[in-house]
């Protein structure tokens, strides 16, 4: 189970545009048939468009603009999203979801003896831990924080198991 997120931006984008022409058309259709002056007037649209020639500035302008918003809205519908659920071994059902894993591994690595903050960056294929530690040696702690990460990931058990990449950095009193 690989659940990804949902394409609700461009999707938003397109509806409203959508939106916006179809009200335009039902207004000017309604005042229309009421007998009153449309705002949209399609003898006059009809006129503009047929006297453009595809060499003037405007019509380029405003087809050019039309087809990047359409390229936009494209590449953003064919690019996957990012993954929400991470699968799991064992049933192909089972799944966790992203954040609560990056917070599982994040306060593993916190919960080691001398950790003062950790940060953590997740992939498919590997997990970045820095860490944060007020000691002046910071031997062992490396080793530390990867085997209290590991052993959470032995935990999880994630269908694809990450490598796990640490590293240390003691904070300067007085700076």
């Amino acid at each position: 189970m690989k659940r990804r997120t949902r394409r609700s931006l461009p999707a938003s984008l397109t509806a409203g545009a959508l939106l916006a022409v179809c009200v335009l058309v039902a207004v000017a259709v309604i005042q229309r048939l009421t007998g009153n002056r449309p705002w949209l007037d399609y003898r006059a649209v009809a006129a503009a468009v047929h006297n453009a020639h595809w060499t003037d500035l405007v019509p380029a302008l405003i087809s050019g603009a039309v087809a990047l918003v359409g390229l936009v809205l494209l590449w953003a519908a064919l690019l996957p999203g990012k993954r929400r659920i991470l699968p799991l071994t064992g049933d192909p059902d089972s799944g966790a979801d992203t954040v609560g894993y990056r917070s599982a591994l994040r306060a593993a690595a916190a919960e080691v003896d001398g950790v003062e903050r950790a940060r953590l960056s997740t992939g498919s294929r590997k997990v970045k831990v820095r860490v944060k530690t007020a000691r002046t040696r910071t031997d062992g702690l490396t080793d530390a924080v990867r085997t209290a990460v590991e052993s959470r990931l032995d935990h999880i058990a994630p269908a694809r198991r990450p490598a796990v990449s640490v590293r240390v950095r003691a904070t300067r009193e007085g700076s």
